[in-house]
């Protein structure tokens, strides 16, 4: 591969740790069009249907950094990675629940212009091996005259896989956005339409209900998780708009919604 190549236009896939029953509701909520599909054992893939970052010229990196948050807040029991690539750089940006989102960037011709410490932290909120995985992932931090930002793409899926991450035959990071459609449907992938808000609300609290967070939709948790994400998501929402960046605005809008959705349901269960 030609180290002076790169990705030729923008792209990005959404990696989430986490099966897609479980991916599928929060997805939905984003209100984008999605394809879903399986991506080894304990992972999932979501392929952007549509290209959001060609229209207001909101960069590739902020709208899937929104929707990567977006995703991973709610769960708060899965992370999300999305990969993202466009004619000057890639990258990745890791999100887990409440924490600070985590990112990681080359240019094009594959120059590292990230902090080494991101790829340590990303590897521990994964809970990839603190020797051997963070020494695979070394050298993607490393001058590599012979690497471009697709193939730094791809070293950092390779990682991955030791964490049990299969991407479906064809979908390779840094292709051209209607080529992986392309590849993801010729593997059965699921569409993912924006719900309607009740059908949305129905789908995240049958989701919820039926796993590890069911605790915290009624009591003194559900009341002081859903404060915090009002707390959390009004700045965050108005931010995003008062920016016009929409990957960050639905985010905030997300975390409100869910915030007043938890209180208001924990007071009608109490009657």
């Amino acid at each position: 591969m030609n180290a002076t190549s790169g990705p030729k236009q923008a792209g990005a896939l959404l990696l989430c740790r986490a099966a897609p029953p479980a991916v599928r509701p929060p997805a939905r909520l984003l209100g984008e069009h999605l394809l879903l599909a399986p991506a080894g054992t304990g992972w999932s893939v979501l392929v952007p249907e549509g290209k959001p970052w060609l229209h207001g010229g909101e960069p590739v990196e902020q709208v899937v950094t929104g929707w990567a948050t977006a995703l991973a807040v709610p769960a708060a029991t899965w992370p999300v990675v999305a990969l993202w690539w466009d004619r000057d750089r890639a990258g990745f940006t890791l999100a887990a629940g409440f924490r600070r989102t985590v990112g990681y960037t080359w240019l094009a011709d594959g120059t590292p212009v990230g902090e080494d410490e991101a790829l340590r932290t990303f590897a521990a909120r994964l809970g990839l091996d603190p020797v051997l995985d963070v020494q695979a992932l070394e050298p993607l931090a490393a001058p590599d005259p012979e690497a471009d930002g697709r193939s730094r793409l791809v070293g950092t899926v390779a990682v991955l896989a030791r964490a049990g991450l299969a991407l479906p035959t064809g979908l390779v990071p840094g292709d051209d956005a209607d080529r992986l459609r392309a590849a993801a449907l010729a593997q059965d992938a699921e569409q993912i339409e924006g719900a309607a808000w009740r059908d949305a609300v129905r789908a995240e609290l049958d989701a919820v209900e039926g796993g590890p967070l069911g605790p915290y939709l009624r009591g003194p948790r559900a009341r002081v998780l859903g404060g915090a994400q009002l707390l959390a998501g009004v700045p965050l929402l108005l931010w995003g708009a008062g920016r016009r960046s929409g990957g960050w605005a639905a985010a905030g809008a997300l975390l409100v919604a869910h915030g007043a959705l938890g209180l208001a349901y924990d007071r009608l269960r109490e009657r």
